[in-house]
């Protein structure tokens, strides 16, 4: 997913959450499944949503939104790893890789545009 846009990442990524919630559900698991594909879907959304920013200040309040979704979607797999849940899901490495990017990307953009709007 290397090169490509904060917007198409962040979509791309809210289709692998969607992955991940079906196979959670084959494995009879319902509530922490949904946490995860609430905040996982909802990075893209907050990202697609800054893209009609009406200001500055707008975009960086979308982004930080986008930033808190991402930490707590990497909270989410963290703890679902560590309870067993996702000891077989085949695509766990790309997941942990991703998310990682995100959360760093959204901060770095959210960093940038404050000092730019100093």
């Amino acid at each position: 997913m290397v090169g490509k846009k904060i917007d198409e990442r962040t979509f791309d990524f809210a289709l692998m959450i969607v992955d991940v919630y079906k196979f959670l559900l084959g494995k009879k698991e319902f509530v922490l499944s949904k946490q995860l594909l609430r905040a996982g879907t909802s990075i893209g959304a907050n990202v697609t949503e800054s893209q009609a920013a009406q200001s500055r200040n707008d975009f960086i309040s979308k982004m930080s939104i986008a930033s808190k979704e991402a930490r707590e979607t990497l909270y989410w797999i963290r703890l679902l790893k560590k309870s067993g849940y996702l000891n077989a899901y085949p695509k766990l490495r790309l997941l942990d890789d991703e998310i990682s990017s995100i959360v760093k990307i959204i901060t770095s953009i959210v960093k940038t545009t404050k000092e730019n709007n100093q």
